[in-house]
């Protein structure tokens, strides 16, 4: 796991809570959940080393942030968070394999990549992620964290349709400046510019998001082993929308 933390102040709902994975055991709970989620239900090519679990080499850098049924302990949703320092010490962020982070990597202050985020499929009902964010916010309170950003997925659709829509919402909603622009290493392949289709809903992890304050840095990157594409989402803690904010921290 990632460098030592002080542990995430929480409280058990009803339902569910969110805790940081505190062993080996745990953590490999949520490479369960990523393999069951994204090699079996969507089919995702993934360069793992184990069977039926989603490794990579990332995971011994970060911090896995778990969402629990609060009545049997099942991990029902998970993310992996790392830090400035985890990215260091592996040499890049996650998302470097997807873009070109231009400026990013040295923005000044403490950055925190969010990746690998899912629910399991019974448990797609808004609770799970909002419980979620909740951890984020708290983690990203205790480690004074500067910037969060993170690779947020969206179906591909016919001829990369959809995922052009959904960036068409977001270039209306919620997109940064052109200092923070990345570029993708794979583009979306469709002909279809700005102006030529409809904008799309958000999905939750990308709602989530913008209604933080998160902005995208630029288009999305075409990814063939998940067959989605990843938009590259950006936060400023000191931009972070209030009223959201105390929401998702009062969650937990």
């Amino acid at each position: 796991m990632g460098a030592s933390a002080p542990a995430l102040s929480i409280k058990r709902g009803e339902r569910l809570f969110v805790e940081l994975a505190d062993s080996p055991d745990a953590v490999r709970e949520a490479q369960a959940l990523r393999y069951r989620v994204f090699g079996e239900e969507l089919g995702a090519k993934l360069k793992t080393s184990e069977a039926g679990l989603d490794v990579d080499e990332f995971d011994s850098v970060c911090e896995h942030l778990l969402v629990r049924e609060t009545k049997n302990n099942r991990v029902v949703g998970c993310t992996r968070l790392l830090s400035s320092q985890g990215a260091e010490r592996l040499g890049r962020f996650y998302s470097e394999s997807e873009f070109d982070l231009g400026i990013i990597p040295s923005l000044p202050g403490q950055l925190l990549e969010l990746g690998r985020t899912c629910v399991s499929h019974e448990c797609r009902h808004g609770s799970v992620i909002a419980v979620l964010w909740s951890g984020v916010a708290h983690y990203i309170q205790q480690h004074q964290v500067d910037y969060l950003f993170g690779c947020a997925s969206v179906p591909l659709g016919e001829n990369d349709c959809q995922a052009a829509a959904i960036m068409n919402r977001l270039r209306r909603q919620a997109m940064a400046p052109e200092a923070l622009m990345v570029v993708p290493r794979a583009p979306l392949q469709t002909r279809l510019g700005a102006s030529d289709v409809l904008d799309a809903p958000l999905p939750a992890l990308l709602k989530g998001y913008v209604r933080l304050g998160a902005v995208a840095c630029g288009e999305p990157c075409r990814d063939p082993d998940f067959e989605v594409a990843d938009i590259l989402m950006l936060l400023d803690m000191h931009l972070l929308n209030p009223s959201y904010a105390r929401h998702f921290l009062e969650r937990v």
